[in-house]
């Protein structure tokens, strides 16, 4: 029998992918939630798209073990994995294992806040985190987000367009700092505030105090920031636990080789929480393009997983964004148009990012990466 663990778009993708080429060998999802599949990147724009919760869910989880011919243990939480004896402990109940899957995503940094406002801070991560906030959102006004990252970014685009205020908060001086040039965070910026969005950047949250029925965020340099709602959007980090307690090898993430083979024979690792070569790919096609080779792998025809060129799309209408992270120097120009950056390793293209209405130049510039 085949096991994943973990129903996300990794979990989903991977069972899809292994049933157009093995639709009979019996196959066992496991989740902690209620197993409804949706598209993780729309929890970030639902509100622009007017969609409620129970409208990003694309369906429940009968319906999803119907479409997979498997059996779906929703509510269920692996306690244990015994990667010798191929078994694993979920709810007390032993569920032995052929092949081993690990596609449990990544959980939230949570920042170290102080004061009596901290534990209302919100993080979203999922569905039923997104339920949350929305229901928290319900005639409130104005959301401080903590991280001006591409979720924060992404957010703030989403609540000012559907009438709402958004204070973005971020260690750097531009938003995205970590993931585009300065020139291009600049301009999103920019593009971003004339939309409504306000920052406060170079700086770090410390404290969140209860300020009647709001909430005041209090910053390393004295500054507060009032807002109805606090929500935290400064990263994620892989999900190791399980494989730890199991004596898997873990890094940053799940450590894999090219076939997403982790250390114990017969696991794998595929997602969020994989470190594939020493790399963590936390974004959507990294996911399919592993989930098609390891649906390969377990049904017999060993396949390494590769990545060509993969732009990162960010969902900022108010100031669009692609991105190709690059090793080298960038450099980058203005133009009507938006702007334009490229990374270069010598003469070689190693990434680009493109704002504004310059995106229309991402395929000609995918495609000279890839023909390099």
């Amino acid at each position: 029998m085949i096991v994943i663990i973990g129903t996300g778009l990794a979990g989903y993708t991977l069972a899809r992918e292994f049933r157009k080429l093995d639709p009979d060998t019996p196959l066992t999802l496991i989740t902690a939630d209620d197993g409804r599949s949706y598209s993780k990147p729309m929890l970030s724009n639902g509100l622009a798209k007017q969609k409620t919760p129970d409208q990003l869910a694309m369906a429940d989880a009968s319906r999803m073990a119907a479409q997979l011919n498997a059996t779906l243990l929703t509510d269920t939480r692996v306690e244990t994995i015994d990667t010798v004896g191929h078994r694993l402990v979920a709810n007390g109940e032993v569920i032995e294992y052929r092949k081993l899957v690990l596609a449990v995503g990544a959980s939230p940094i949570r920042l170290p806040l102080k004061g009596d406002g901290a534990d209302d801070v919100l993080h979203v991560n999922d569905l039923t985190n997104y339920a949350v906030f929305r229901a928290r959102l319900e005639g409130k006004k104005r959301v401080a987000i903590i991280g001006a990252g591409l979720i924060g970014c992404e957010f703030a685009n989403d609540l000012v367009s559907s009438g709402y205020q958004a204070v973005v908060m971020g260690l750097g001086d531009t938003p995205l700092d970590t993931l585009i040039p300065a020139a291009a965070g600049a301009d999103v910026k920019a593009g971003l505030a004339e939309a409504g969005v306000e920052f406060r950047l170079g700086a770090s949250a410390q404290m969140v105090e209860k300020h009647g029925n709001a909430y005041r965020v209090v910053l390393d340099k004295g500054e507060a920031v009032d807002a109805d709602l606090v929500l935290s959007a400064i990263g994620l980090r892989p999900d190791v636990r399980l494989a730890q307690a199991a004596g898997i090898t873990v890094n940053r993430g799940i450590v894999t080789n090219a076939n997403l083979q982790t250390s114990a024979t017969d696991v794998y690792a595929l997602g969020d929480c994989a470190e594939v070569e020493g790399v963590v790919r936390l974004y959507v096609m990294p996911i399919m393009q592993g989930a098609r080779a390891l649906a390969k792998t377990l049904v017999g025809e060993t396949t390494a997983a590769s990545y060509p060129v993969m732009p990162v799309v960010i969902k900022t209408p108010a100031r669009p964004v692609v991105v190709v992270p690059g090793e080298g120097e960038w450099t980058c120009a203005a133009t009507d148009a938006g702007v334009r950056c490229e990374c270069r390793d010598g003469e070689s293209l190693t990434g680009f990012c493109l704002t504004g209405d310059a995106v229309s130049e991402k395929q000609a510039l995918t495609a000279a990466m890839t023909q390099a």
